[in-house]
């Protein structure tokens, strides 16, 4: 059984964004993984794990 993605969360610092990251784009991100991808700071890990209640309000980056 599987619960879906795993996600990492986070909120920037600099200009307060909520986002997160799916754990297996790791290898495609890099050193950028955790980066806000609105000003590139890093975010300030917050959570990790599948899907929560509140997940709709962190965008997820995949670009």
């Amino acid at each position: 059984m599987t619960w879906g993605p795993s996600f990492m969360y986070y909120i920037c610092p600099n200009c307060g964004k909520k986002f997160k990251y799916a754990l297996d784009m790791i290898p495609e991100f890099g050193d950028d993984y955790g980066k806000c991808p609105v000003c590139g700071t890093m975010g300030t890990y917050e959570k990790d794990g599948a899907r929560t209640k509140d997940d709709a309000d962190y965008e997820e980056v995949d670009e």
